[in-house]
């Protein structure tokens, strides 16, 4: 009975020890850092379908960056409903980057945004 006792609270601190920061501006960064580091299994699980296409698409067009410092840095977020607008800069580009996120499943994505979409920053 003990051991079963101490097996469920060693469990129990190992799954609450875990970091899952899952906001918008934390899923942001998971993104940059795997799109510029060509980690495709990162970048699948974090992105739609649509998003993943379009993102793996420009990751071939791209060098793989020397440094491996991504640099992140939000700019601003915007959240409303199940839409959140992420503005970053990153090292390896000179302007701003725009990320559109959407909930699915209880969990951020980043899509791809219409060409006329407006963005809210």
């Amino acid at each position: 009975m003990k051991r079963i006792f101490f097996c469920s609270l060693i469990l129990l601190f190992i799954s609450c020890s875990g970091t899952n920061d899952s906001s918008p501006s934390a899923i942001a960064e998971i993104v940059a850092e795997s799109f510029y580091q060509g980690d495709e299994a990162t970048l699948t699980k974090h992105t739609t379908t649509k998003g993943f296409v379009t993102y793996s698409n420009f990751q071939k067009m791209f060098v793989k960056p020397k440094s491996s410092e991504t640099d992140f840095k939000l700019i601003d977020e915007n959240t409303a409903s199940n839409v959140a607008w992420i503005k970053y800069s990153t090292a390896y580009d000179k302007t701003p980057g725009v990320f559109k996120l959407v909930r699915l499943d209880a969990e951020w994505k980043v899509t791809v945004r219409d060409p006329r979409e407006k963005v809210s920053f």
